[in-house]
């Protein structure tokens, strides 16, 4: 690990103002800065703000200094949320790893992090490893030719489908935006994986109608059964009026660069009735536009896989 300067700022004004690196549960940075991934220069430790606390009062509200398992454990939360976070890591590092983290920590792309490797995403123009190496782990949704990492986190993938929005504070003042808006395709600048903005902190977590998640879960299909990341994931919530659903909100892990929302599998399901037949042909446009690499075709058929086996849990079954 390189030498790095470490502030302590007293307050939010203070963290964003300078211009420092954001060191909170530091389950992802210090791991990348002991690799020499990422050097920062400056880091702020960022733990003793006041950016905690979980309100139900006007939707639901996250502190984004939260850690994942009193998340997890608040009654307040969505299923979908609840089973994203104990299925993710592990139990030490759920008790460590705050929300704001979460859904700011890197790919586990192993080409990103051995700084041997070429590396789009580590150093711009530096080629990208997976492209043509050992690409199992890697997207089938939103790749480039520059990069095919995908994106890690369980928690993003459930709040992009409860459309979350960040609470974000910065040098400017502060802004909202919706989850589904903040995180990149990687494109030709795969390096810039996000909205945040020099400076910028996320401060809150807003789930805007969390009555809407009440039938939601998370579906995790990975090569063990902890501590382990997703080959493929699925959020979805549900609504079914006598029978028919009456509305779906679902996104998509494991096989994407970035949460994938999936309108498209959403529409084709309205209407329709609430059975295995109605889901399983919705879900053959889950995987709309995908590019398989060498090694990772199987996430096609295994996305509508999971995407069906997640509507039935919500469904009790549904038609056999």
């Amino acid at each position: 690990m390189r030498p790095f300067e470490l502030t302590v700022p007293a307050t939010v004004d203070e963290a964003v103002a300078s211009g420092h690196t954001f060191l909170a549960g530091g389950t992802t940075l210090v791991d990348l800065m002991k690799l020499d991934v990422v050097t920062p220069p400056r880091v702020a430790d960022i733990t003793a703000l006041p950016l905690r606390g979980i309100s139900t009062e006007d939707g639901l509200r996250i502190g984004a200094l939260e850690r994942m398992s009193d998340v997890a454990a608040h009654p307040g939360v969505p299923p979908a949320i609840t089973r994203a976070l104990t299925l993710s890591a592990s139990q030490q590092l759920r008790n460590m790893a705050t929300i704001g983290g979460n859904l700011m920590q890197r790919t586990r792309c192993g080409y990103f992090r051995d700084t041997t490797m070429p590396c789009n995403k580590r150093s711009p123009g530096s080629g990208c490893g997976a492209i043509g190496g050992t690409n199992r782990m890697h997207a089938v949704l939103g790749a480039s030719r520059h990069c095919a990492a995908t994106h890690a986190s369980d928690l993003a993938v459930a709040l992009v489908a409860l459309d979350a929005e960040l609470r974000i504070t910065g040098p400017d003042g502060t802004r909202a935006l919706p989850l589904t808006d903040f995180y990149r395709t990687p494109g030709d600048t795969p390096d810039i994986e996000n909205d945040l903005r020099s400076g910028e902190l996320i401060t809150d977590v807003l789930v805007p109608h969390p009555e809407h998640a009440a039938n939601s879960t998370y579906v995790k299909i990975r090569d063990r059964r902890s501590y382990e990341f997703a080959l493929c994931s699925v959020a979805a919530t549900l609504e079914v009026t006598g029978g028919v659903v009456a509305e779906a909100r679902i996104a998509a892990g494991g096989v994407g660069t970035i949460p994938w929302r999936l309108p498209g599998v959403e529409a084709a399901l309205r209407g329709e009735p609430a059975t295995e037949s109605s889901f399983a042909a919705a879900a053959e446009i889950a995987a709309h536009g995908a590019e398989p690499l060498a090694h990772n075709g199987f996430k096609v058929p295994l996305l509508k896989r999971t995407l069906v086996r997640a509507l039935l849990d919500l469904t009790g079954g549904g038609e056999r």
